[in-house]
């Protein structure tokens, strides 16, 4: 089993930064991927950003230049640096590793 522990949600007005992390413990096989997710209301969960444990990333459209995604893989830790968010960047983020989910972290951009 994995834990993950995420922390860093909050309410932020537009144009402003967030950064999320996600510290996961347990039975953690490499290589592998962790990344965010996220979800609006009334909306799929879609893929933010994935980085892979030999530094490999990825990112959606919507957060290209603006969402960096870092990990440190002796630490077990992902962490999400957001510049420049929009009121269209307002879902829950859920952390992930591998198949395993955080419970998820209330992000909330006023306009």
């Amino acid at each position: 089993q994995v834990q993950l522990v995420e922390s860093g949600g909050g309410l932020v007005q537009a144009g402003g930064s967030l950064r999320l992390s996600c510290a996961a413990s347990g039975s953690i096989f490499r290589p592998n991927a962790m990344g965010w997710y996220r979800q609006a209301p009334g909306k799929q969960r879609e893929l933010v950003a994935a980085i892979t444990s030999f530094g490999s990333k990825n990112y959606a459209d919507s957060v290209k230049g603006r969402f960096t995604i870092s990990r440190d893989n002796a630490k077990n830790t992902v962490w999400l640096q957001m510049n420049s968010l929009k009121p269209e960047d307002t879902a829950v983020y859920y952390c992930y590793c591998s198949n395993y989910w955080g419970q998820g972290t209330q992000v909330t951009v006023s306009s």
